[in-house]
């Protein structure tokens, strides 16, 4: 079948890019590799290279233009890209993927499930300009699917949640529903929550899966590469792998949104600066004393901004920080030997 570059998720957002190079071809990223690009175009899929052979700059579901040899000329501007700090002490950022319409957060019904997790994806998907969708799996394992589902709606009444068991067509067909023809999507979450699972049923593809441990319900990385994949509706569907861990990166305002409740309610604080502890006329204490909220989420987004803060820092940023840091213990601890002498 051969499909137009409308199929491939292309907008006028691109169009318009592509009028200042109209010499070149269109091609969608299905797979980013060490030394090249693999891209789709309506004439089919085929490597693509870059000019330097350096691929780090780019994303599974972006848009480039290529020339007559297949060299990338250009990197289309993005209408949005989920991003997390790399691995390791550097502050380089991770590309997660890009141009994705709908983020389909994924957890289970089962030990996997944390409100914590399900934030962080959240604050990405706001983060990134995504629509995001939270897909309980394992409905049918839990004696009370409900339950997981209230839990999550408690974080915003406004938000998609769908509890899901992947090997029924109908609740496959349910979560297709969220990304119709032309639109992209992304599946994120732990190892062993049914993602491939789930991406098996909503692109027919048969991806080997990988059992799961009892004792935390935890996985094995069954997807190794970022991928887009074509859906049975026409949608598209990039599958990543299992995240142990997302640090944010560059997300405040990501994580503004997904706890607005606590944003709304330090405006009615008595102070500008408040740190909602122990001041005086603090709208968020009161709420907490009230119990119209919980505490719990006040530290999940004091740790989440503190995180993020730190996060987005870079190197030179870090370093300063920790020698400013380590220059005020110094000086604690002269002053402590001082003191000792006399």
């Amino acid at each position: 079948m051969t499909l137009s570059l409308s199929d491939l998720g292309w907008s006028s957002h691109f169009a318009a890019q592509h009028a200042a190079e109209s010499s070149c071809t269109p091609f969608r990223i299905t797979a980013v590799h060490r030394d090249r690009l693999t891209g789709l175009s309506p004439d089919g899929e085929f490597p693509l290279l870059t000019p330097d052979q350096s691929t780090g700059s780019f994303a599974v579901g972006d848009w480039v233009l290529a020339d007559e040899d297949r060299r990338v000329r250009l990197l289309l501007n993005r209408r949005s890209l989920l991003q997390r700090r790399a691995a390791g002490t550097g502050a380089s950022a991770q590309l997660i993927a890009a141009n994705v319409d709908v983020l389909f957060i994924v957890s289970s019904c089962n030990a996997d499930f944390s409100l914590p997790r399900l934030e962080r994806y959240l604050a990405l998907a706001h983060q990134a300009g995504s629509y995001p969708v939270v897909i309980l799996t394992k409905a049918d394992t839990s004696g009370d699917p409900d339950s997981f589902v209230q839990q999550v709606q408690a974080i915003d009444p406004f938000l998609t949640v769908l509890a899901v068991n992947a090997l029924i067509s109908a609740d496959v067909e349910q979560v297709l529903s969220w990304c119709p023809a032309g639109q992209t999507s992304a599946l994120v979450g732990s190892s062993g929550v049914g993602k491939t699972t789930l991406a098996n049923g909503m692109t027919g593809q048969h991806q080997a899966t990988a059992g799961i441990r009892e004792d935390d319900a935890r996985g094995r990385h069954t997807t190794t590469v970022r991928a887009l994949h074509r859906m049975r509706n026409g949608g598209w569907l990039i599958d990543t792998p299992g995240m142990r861990a997302l640090r944010l990166l560059d997300a405040q305002d990501g994580v503004n949104e997904v706890f607005s409740d606590l944003a709304e309610l330090s405006l009615d604080c008595r102070f500008s600066d408040c740190q909602h502890e122990t001041e005086p006329g603090c709208a968020v204490q009161e709420a907490i004393v009230s119990g119209a909220l919980d505490p719990a989420r006040l530290d999940r987004w004091r740790k989440l901004r503190r995180e993020d803060q730190r996060n987005s820092e870079t190197i030179a940023q870090s370093r300063a920080r920790d020698k400013a840091f380590g220059k005020m213990v110094r000086g604690v601890m002269k002053e402590k030997t001082s003191r000792k002498g006399h």
